[in-house]
């Protein structure tokens, strides 16, 4: 078994890591295997990266041959201890079910629910459309926040490799082993700021400026929109833009702004016990019974779910969801919701940093 320690001169991370855990309890995680089933194939390199004396440091425990298997399980095993929160890159789906599926061959006891844990790739996965990723690849997300690596192989590649380092020790062989892994393990902190952007939508939003604007579309029809300028807490590693179902919304380091399309129109609220109801058709309305002895009875029937509501003119915007109450919609069968943009609304700051969420939500399922 080989051990090397590494420390970097540099800080790796422009992410807030207390955000996740104290600094000294986070570990990063890695490993080289040869092959993908963990019944037949071994794991020959785990590589970690953790805070030692105020600095990031790396260290790897290579088997030089797969006797060595056992032993660098048992010393990382063992290490690890320290930690309370472990990140890695898809190691819900790979790294920890392979070194589980390892150690119990070996009957060592790896218990991998005790910690933490973040998957940089799980966490990320719901936003790739939004982000406009092609895929969630560990190389991807580099290039698209910028990052270089110096290693291109792909770990399979590197698969041949081990086995002729196994018979020779050769030491390019030794450095293309090792510069991958360490790639692989620097890379995830490196990527960590993406974590940001999964971090944007579960934050509460300081709206600053909330504002009606009026312009013409490309058939020159007038038209009004909700201009929702807000702020928050960190800033993003890139800009971003996205555009559904009419909203458009853009963000660049701190500040973000959402258009939403405003409609002055006529709408109906459609009450849900319609039974208590009777539906006039001269008023095109529907009046509870308890008010309807004054109406002659030819000029009201039964209300039906479909014609049991009130109209109003008024100003409306759109909702995804039954986010306020009461809900209007253009017609029974529309799926379209809107709620009525009041006076008291338009002062009501928290209800715009809930409706901010709200929109935001939709457009990460919009795709």
């Amino acid at each position: 078994m080989k051990i090397i320690v590494k420390q970097y001169l540099d800080n790796l991370i422009k992410y807030p890591v207390e955000k996740i855990d104290k600094k000294d309890s986070v570990i990063f995680l890695d490993i080289e295997t040869t092959g993908f089933s963990s019944k037949t194939c071994m794991i020959y390199l785990i590589g970690c990266c953790y805070l030692d004396n105020g600095r990031w440091t790396l260290k790897q425990w290579l088997a030089e041959s797969p006797a060595d298997e056992l032993l660098i399980l048992k010393d990382f095993i063992s290490f690890t201890e320290n930690f309370s929160t472990m990140i890695h890159f898809n190691g819900n789906q790979f790294d920890l079910p392979f070194i589980a599926n390892r150690c119990e061959k070996y009957d060592i006891n790896f218990k991998a629910d005790s910690m933490n844990g973040v998957d940089i790739y799980k966490r990320i996965y719901p936003y790739r459309f939004f982000l406009k990723l092609p895929n969630c690849k560990q190389k991807t997300i580099e290039e698209w926040l910028g990052i270089d690596r110096q290693d291109t192989m792909q770990g399979g590649e590197l698969i041949p490799v081990y086995q002729e380092y196994c018979h020779s020790f050769d030491a390019d062989a030794l450095q293309l082993l090792l510069q991958h892994n360490a790639d692989d393990v620097a890379g995830m902190l490196k990527v960590l700021p993406i974590l940001l952007y999964s971090d944007f939508f579960h934050e509460t939003y300081h709206i600053r400026k909330v504002q009606s604007n009026s312009y013409r579309d490309a058939n020159q029809d007038k038209k009004k929109e909700l201009l929702i300028s807000f702020q928050f807490e960190a800033a993003l590693p890139k800009p971003l833009s996205y555009h559904a179902n009419d909203c458009y919304f853009s963000a660049n380091g701190t500040e973000g702004i959402l258009k939403i399309p405003v409609y002055q129109e006529e709408m109906k609220f459609f009450y849900t016990d319609y039974k208590d109801y009777y539906y006039l058709p001269e008023e095109d309305m529907a009046i509870h019974k308890s008010v309807s002895a004054y109406v002659d009875t030819a000029f009201r029937k039964q209300a039906t779910a479909s014609n049991c509501y009130t109209r109003k003119f008024s100003t409306y915007l759109p909702q995804w969801d039954y986010l306020f109450e009461p809900f209007f919609k253009r017609d029974y069968q529309s799926k379209n919701l809107f709620f009525e943009l009041t006076e008291e609304l338009k002062t009501n700051r928290d209800a715009f940093s809930l409706y901010v969420s709200h929109i935001l939500s939709m457009l990460v399922k919009e795709h």
